[in-house]
């Protein structure tokens, strides 16, 4: 299921406990709240341009996906674009992909690209570009079975960039005061 703009406002809570409880994964790792995370959704909402999936399993929301024209994401994201020479008009941000872990490795992840992109062609995008948190390799917290996305990300067409970061605050567990991330993009065109 998809919806836009003033349609995101029904789903704003459980996606926002979603997010919460996802992130609390590494490698983000966060410490969130429910009160920034309805304020940062509220971009989605307020973009008509915006694009919510939704993965559902009955009534419950078990994943989430969103993007936006990158003119209408925070102007953190926007940055490493403008210093790089590129309009961030021309750009559509994808956000987050979230998924609660019985429904990973079902085809579900690959359902948010295409529909994202979708979104993003059908409004004329012809880049579109998410980022994503940069952690040591010897994390203390990093799982001896973790799994970056770096190959599924590459088969889907997507580049890494590593002259494209930012850096983003947020509060890791364990921690009293947020602290910022190294967040690297990658990017798609055709």
């Amino acid at each position: 299921m998809t919806a836009s703009g003033d349609q995101i406002a029904q789903w704003i809570d459980p996606v926002a406990d979603l997010r919460i409880r996802v992130f609390r994964e590494f490698p983000y790792l966060y410490a969130g709240d429910l009160s920034y995370e309805r304020r940062y959704l509220q971009r989605y909402q307020q973009s008509a341009d915006s694009v919510l999936v939704l993965a559902r399993d009955a009534d419950r929301v078990v994943g989430a996906s969103t993007g936006l024209p990158m003119v209408n994401a925070d102007t953190a994201f926007q940055a490493p674009f403008i210093a790089a020479g590129w309009d961030p008009a021309g750009l559509y941000y994808f956000g987050e992909s979230v998924l609660l872990p019985d429904y990973r490795g079902h085809g579900i992840g690959h359902r948010f690209f295409d529909a994202r992109e979708q979104a993003a062609r059908a409004q004329g995008f012809a880049v579109t570009t998410f980022c994503a948190v940069v952690r040591p390799a010897d994390h203390p917290l990093k799982p001896a079975d973790y799994r970056p996305h770096d190959v599924f990300w590459s088969k889907r067409g997507y580049q890494c960039r590593p002259d494209l970061e930012c850096e983003f605050p947020w509060l890791d567990l364990g921690e009293e005061q947020e602290t910022t991330k190294a967040m690297r993009f990658w990017v798609k065109e055709w």
